[in-house]
This record gives structure tokens, C-alpha cells and sequence, in this order.
């Protein structure tokens, strides 16, 4: 639990932060997305509040890949989510090396809201069985965070991200800036998050499956172990 607290307020709080600046401040990329290459120049100036956001994400990410190899249970989605970090991490680098920041804050702000409601959703699945009593309030919370959270997978993750991200960085950069350097290193690993979002909805839908048909009474993590033996030898209440 005390994992998911802190992911939860992490990801709560640079969401936040991306969305004040994608709404709160004269950037309009969301609404715009062409945008994020209007006047782009090799070697401008990274904006503060945009550098700031870049420090904490990159501190964050760098400090995943620590925990996914040497601290987390080993689960069975640890190989792609360490491959996650690891392109997150190279993206969040190279693009503010390269001044693709403007693209690297659209993309940070249409992920970290499915997060946002993934731990919060984890959570309440903790707390629904605390003290050795069931707490329904937290049963049901956590039931509609599930719905919410395989709906924005989606909606952001899947629809927004090609629409507006890849749309931007494959068509609308080579209109805007022709011989725009790195165009194909970008892409691919835009492109190779776009495969990882897909894999990870398969759990999602996979979930979805098992408790409309009965399979699964109850919450909890599809991938949560890669060994068999981790597992708990008592029966679930599906069995």
C-alpha cells in the first residue's frame, strides 16, 4: 500500500502540473497540437515552468528503473514495464536535449491521468478489507475507479496519444520544419509507447472479461506475480 500512496500523489501531482500548463497558461498545444513546431529552432530556450516539469518526471523515471529492477515483486508484465521506463526515460532526455519539449508535456499529460486513477483504485481495493471488515464504500469506489481507469486507457492513451502526439510528430513536424532532425529515433519510440499502451490494455480488457462472466468476484492484479508459487495456495472465491 505505502507503494501505491506514493505513486498516487506523484502521479496526482504532475498531472496536475500538466494540466495547468496545457490550460492554464498560453501554450496551446492540446487544442492545437501542430503547435508544439511553430517556430521551432535547435537550441531555444527550455521555458522554466516546462523544465520543471521535465526535472520531475526524469528524477521520477530514473528512479523506476532502480526500483523495477532491485526493489518491486518481480511480476509478469516486470520486462515490459522496466522496457517502459526505459523509454520514457530516453524520451524525457532526448527530447529536452533536442528541444521536443513542447511534444514531451502533451505526452506526460495524456499518461499520467490513467495512472492517477490506477493507484487510487488500488487503494480503495487496500482499504475495502482494512481493520478485518469489509468497508463497501471503498468496494464501490474502487469498482468505479476500475471502469474509469480502463475507459481513459483508452480514451487518452489510445485515441488522444496517435491522435494529437503522432498526428504532430510524424506528419505536422515535417511541414513545419522539413530536414527536422531525429524524426525517425523520435517516432519509433513514440511508436514503440503506443505498443506498450496496447499490450497493457489487453490486461485491462482481459480483466474486464473475467468479471463479466463470472471468473472474478473480486479486484485484483492480473499480473501481479510471475512465479506460481508466489501465489497464495488458498483458493479464490471464483474457485
Amino acid at each position: 500500500m505505502p507503494e501505491s500512496a506514493w505513486k498516487f500523489l506523484f502521479y496526482l501531482g504532475s498531472w496536475s502540473y500538466s494540466v495547468y500548463l496545457l490550460f492554464g497558461t498560453d501554450y496551446p498545444f492540446f487544442h492545437d497540437p501542430p503547435s508544439v513546431f511553430y517556430d521551432w529552432t535547435p537550441g531555444t530556450a527550455v521555458p522554466r515552468d516546462i523544465a520543471a516539469a521535465y526535472l520531475l518526471q526524469g528524477s521520477f523515471y530514473g528512479h523506476s528503473i532502480y526500483a523495477t529492477l532491485y526493489m518491486d515483486t518481480w511480476r509478469k508484465d516486470s520486462v515490459v514495464m522496466l522496457v517502459h521506463h526505459v523509454v520514457t526515460l530516453v524520451l524525457i532526455v532526448a527530447s529536452y536535449a533536442f528541444r521536443y519539449h513542447n511534444v514531451g508535456i502533451l505526452v506526460l499529460f495524456l499518461h499520467d491521468i490513467s495512472d492517477v486513477q490506477l493507484e487510487f483504485t488500488k487503494l480503495n481495493i487496500y482499504f475495502q478489507s482494512r481493520g478485518g471488515s469489509y468497508h463497501r464504500l471503498h468496494a464501490l469506489v474502487a469498482d468505479l475507479g476500475c471502469l474509469s481507469f480502463g475507459f481513459c486507457w483508452f480514451w487518452f492513451r489510445l485515441y488522444w496519444f496517435p491522435l494529437k502526439v503522432l498526428y504532430a510528430t510524424s506528419h505536422c513536424s515535417l511541414r513545419a520544419v522539413p530536414d527536422i532532425p531525429f524524426y525517425f529515433f523520435f517516432n519509433a519510440l513514440l511508436l514503440l509507447l503506443t505498443l506498450m499502451n496496447l499490450y497493457w490494455f489487453l490486461y485491462i480488457v482481459a480483466f474486464a472479461a473475467k468479471v463479466l462472466t463470472g471468473q472474478m468476484r473480486e479486484l485484483k492484479d492480473l499480473r501481479e506475480y510471475d512465479a506460481p508459487e508466489i501465489q497464495s495456495p488458498e483458493p479464490s472465491k471464483a474457485e
